[in-house]
């Protein structure tokens, strides 16, 4: 039996030199690998009692939307700027080169809620502290946060201390 970490694709140098890419689609791409990865994240909401998953456009939904089916949750999307038909929140953080916006239907999210947060990647952790800033804003509770991969050297993790992180599979480097 494979390792999920056997299912993701290393590519050296890109999107520039020194960086490598772990790339996502390579998993989404094997049904085992995609079977393994949902198993995975899901394990690590053992134990926890929340209402909601909640995940970021666009891998946050490949990964939170069954997590939630399987558990039988609701899931909120949190999405780019102008793509929410309904009356939003937002938050802008940093980006490596600029800035992004996300938004949240201003009802998704009830006063008391715990929320668990699904996404595919921690690298810097700047969109979901931005997505942690608009739970709090609501009333919810973010009582979990799990990742299919964490890139450990660009500490993110460190942005967000004091929650409950977990990550499938840890890349030491950047």
């Amino acid at each position: 039996m494979k390792k999920l970490e056997e299912y993701v694709k290393s590519i050296p140098d890109f999107p520039e030199k020194g960086i490598i890419f772990r790339d996502v689609t390579s998993v989404l791409q094997d049904a085992d690998g995609l079977h393994m990865a949902i198993e995975q994240m899901q394990e690590k909401l053992d134990g926890v009692e929340f209402d909601i998953v909640l995940g970021p456009e666009s891998r946050g939904f490949i990964f939170g939307v069954p997590i939630a089916y399987n558990l039988h949750k609701a899931f909120v999307p949190v999405r780019k700027k102008g793509k929410l038909p309904r009356e939003t929140i937002s938050q802008t953080y940093d980006l490596e080169y600029g800035t992004a916006t996300i938004e949240i239907h201003k009802d998704a999210i009830l006063p008391g809620q715990k929320v668990v947060i699904i996404d595919d990647l921690i690298a810097t952790g700047g969109t979901t502290e931005a997505i942690i800033r608009m739970v709090e804003e609501l009333g919810g509770e973010v009582v979990k946060i799990v990742f299919l991969m964490e890139l450990a050297g660009l500490k993110g993790r460190e942005k967000l201390k004091g929650y409950s992180i977990d990550s499938a599979i840890i890349y030491e480097g950047k």
